[in-house]
């Protein structure tokens, strides 16, 4: 009785590592998304695009960001294989200052776990222009 169980038991742990080679696999057209310079209050919304590289359905289980600042999207449906799905990233622009954060994407591809850049900054146009009058010294004016 005893082999009959050993013998089961390495059966079943053989046929679920035989199971186990198909997998799915997250390439990111781009890691790192660069707002550049932008106003206060314009369009935060930026989106990080990925392809299923690998040969089983990919699920997003995750995406969470470093800071409440930044509100990210994850799909819904998994991402069958050869086809593209998206992560959109909001981020809030009303706050003037840079723009350095991090998106960590939790998946059952290969590499479970990828982070993701947002890097930008935040300028108030109305605070600029009042730093340029005050570039010419009291004799230029």
């Amino acid at each position: 009785m005893k082999q009959l169980i050993t013998i089961l038991f390495i059966g079943l742990i053989s046929f679920s590592i035989q199971a186990q080679d198909k997998v799915a696999k997250i390439k990111f057209k781009s890691e790192t998304i660069d707002y550049g310079t932008i106003e206060k209050g314009a369009n935060g919304v930026r989106v990080f695009e990925f392809t299923n590289t690998g040969d089983a359905p990919l699920i997003v289980s995750k995406v969470t960001s470093s800071c409440g600042c930044t509100v990210p999207k994850k799909p819904d449906a998994p991402i069958l294989p050869g086809e593209t799905g998206q992560i959109e990233v909001k981020y809030d622009t009303n706050r003037v200052m840079p723009i350095r954060k991090t998106i960590t994407v939790i998946s059952n591809a290969d590499t479970p776990t990828v982070a993701l850049k947002i890097k930008g900054e935040v300028i108030d146009p109305s605070k600029a222009q009042v730093m340029e009058k005050k570039t010419k010294s009291v004799v230029e004016q």
